[in-house]
């Protein structure tokens, strides 16, 4: 994880020099664009060589119950029972699955709050990815380099936060780490939505990469803790679920709110700080103690 969190802001780097040298010889975005679309599919298969490299697969093979109950004959016809409830059930069975998973989390309430915390977060968090260049050429005025420049420091300072700010987590907690940065979040949307200084502009942009990085490493910490050990994965995957469904929401409510007040990007923006907002008043909710004990127990 933190060798392709490592790889981004490298791959930014490298495209954002390749930009500037293109544009000083007059190429135009037809022709430098694919190179850096090549530059970074590299940079992303080097850093995925060492998972597939060092990595080792440690899960053990689930027997399906008729296979246990018959030999290889009862494993033949499990598989074939398996491939053709596959195709039986496609899609609505994967939401099936979904629901009987969200089902079992009723025996873990705070990993439960957990889930709605980082949903509400998580949308913030999407609006920053997803629209700062926006923001930054829109309101600020930015240009294609600033724009890039300013990526790039976003992803530098996620870097720095999420391999810095583990360290915290350890010496404070997850659940006060976490808040740590939801507060800085706040202040950040503060800033960026009222200031008309690039100096200051750049100030927010590094504080939400450190954010960024930070309360996305607090937020998979807690899973592993407030997650039975029998079911780690599977809570992992509702964890995923509910930060890929923030990332819609988010987005789709600063452009609604953009398109109610005739293109404001500073009102929408500061609409985005609610999100954090409500994350932290959700995880004020979260009992950490007793959320370990639960999952301990299951």
């Amino acid at each position: 994880m933190k060798t392709f969190r490592t790889s981004l802001p490298i791959a930014l780097g490298l495209s954002l020099a390749y930009v500037i040298s293109a544009q000083s010889r007059g190429e135009t975005a037809e022709q430098f664009v694919p190179i850096t679309m090549l530059i970074t599919a590299v940079i992303y298969a080097l850093a995925a060589l060492p998972t597939f490299l060092i990595l080792r697969e440690r899960a053990v093979p689930q027997v399906p119950p008729v296979a246990a109950a018959s030999g290889p004959a009862g494993v033949r016809q499990s598989e074939q029972l398996g491939t053709g409830r596959e195709r039986k059930r496609g899609w609505l069975g994967s939401l099936l699955d979904l629901r009987e998973s969200a089902r079992r989390t009723v025996a873990f309430p705070d990993f439960r709050r957990l889930l709605w915390t980082g949903a509400a977060y998580q949308a913030g968090i999407a609006v920053v990815i997803a629209l700062a260049a926006v923001y930054a050429e829109q309101v600020m005025g930015f240009a294609q380099q600033e724009t890039m420049a300013l990526i790039f420091l976003v992803n530098v300072a996620s870097a720095a936060g999420a391999f810095l700010f583990g360290y915290a987590q350890d010496r404070i907690g997850h659940k006060p780490a976490l808040a740590v940065t939801l507060v800085a979040w706040i202040a950040m949307v503060l800033i960026a939505s009222f200031t008309s200084t690039r100096a200051l502009f750049w100030v927010a942009a590094t504080l939400a990469g450190l954010c960024m990085g930070s309360s996305q490493s607090c937020g998979r910490a807690l899973v592993g803790v407030l997650a039975p050990s029998s079911r780690l994965a599977e809570f992992y995957g509702l964890w995923a679920f509910a930060t890929r469904l923030a990332a819609v929401i988010g987005p789709l409510t600063y452009g609604l709110v953009t398109w109610m007040t005739d293109g404001n990007h500073r009102i929408a923006f500061l609409v985005t700080g609610l999100f954090f907002v409500l994350g932290l008043v959700l995880l004020a909710r979260l009992d950490l103690h007793r959320g370990a004990r639960a999952a301990a127990a299951g």
